[in-house]
């Protein structure tokens, strides 16, 4: 499969030290199999930094999903655990916490997610709504975080 990187530069080489900690999955390299997603993603890079939309593509081989090679964590699915898992890479409060998994794959959560997890965490809406107000606006679009050198190395810029 070919999965999609949106950013401002050209992703020649991969450098895990350069991904932002406290992302959905943790800090990782993120990409989508939808180009449209990665194009928005690298909206949002340009908005903040400048230059043009740039979307690098790489090949993956995905039966390495269903093999026992790498660290995995699936989420076909809006639910409590992923809510919860969400929560836990976001919350920058939290900074002891972190997982073990190479690839996390799984749907996006909104944009709005630091205001969603400040209110559940104050008590003003309950977990079912903190879970249906993390749903991503736009409707499931799913994403892949590439966590590990180990799960790095198994993708190839085409």
């Amino acid at each position: 499969m070919i999965l999609h990187h949106g950013s401002n530069v050209v992703v020649k080489n991969i450098d895990l030290s350069k991904s932002k900690p406290f992302k959905d999955f943790g800090k990782a390299f993120y990409l989508s199999e939808n180009i449209e997603q990665a194009k928005e993603m690298g909206k949002s890079k340009v908005a903040l930094f400048g230059g043009n939309i740039i979307v690098s593509s790489f090949q993956f081989d995905e039966s390495i999903l269903e093999s026992q090679k790498l660290n995995i964590k699936i989420f076909n699915e809006y639910n409590e655990e992923w809510a919860d898992f969400i929560f836990h890479n976001r919350d920058k409060k939290n900074e002891e916490f972190s997982h073990n998994y190479d690839i996390v794959y799984g749907p996006i959560a909104n944009d709005n997610i630091g205001n969603q997890i400040f209110r559940y965490k104050e008590g003003y809406i309950s977990f079912e709504d903190f879970i249906h107000n993390l749903k991503y606006k736009e409707g499931a679009t799913f994403q892949y975080a590439f966590c590990t050198e180990l799960a790095i190395s198994k993708l190839k810029r085409v």
